[in-house]
């Protein structure tokens, strides 16, 4: 693979299977990105709770609103579109309403 830091010169295709995994999963070392089917994540207490959804803390909420497999995706969306950045949801009402 190309070097990480010239991955705007990679192609296309390139780009689809491999942005958004520069790095090894932190949890398991997984080179290729793990698929998270989870809803729900552990806070270690109220406050740790009260500092994510305050947007303090940075972290996993709730799996409509943070994943990290969503993350990756929307990163690959944004490089295959040449933007800075993506959005995905879970519905289509969800996408229409963000439109306005």
């Amino acid at each position: 693979m190309a070097n990480i830091k010239d991955s705007k010169n990679w192609g296309f295709e390139t780009r689809q299977l491999h942005i958004g995994q520069e790095k090894a999963d932190p949890v398991t070392d997984a080179r290729a990105v793990p698929i998270y089917a989870t809803t729900s994540y552990v806070f270690h207490d109220s406050q740790h709770a009260a500092d994510r959804f305050g947007l303090r803390d940075a972290g996993n909420i709730y799996g409509r609103l943070t994943n990290p497999t969503q993350d990756v995706f929307e990163q690959r969306i944004a490089s295959l579109e040449g933007g800075v950045a993506a959005l995905a949801v879970a519905s289509g009402a969800a996408a229409i309403s963000y439109t306005f």
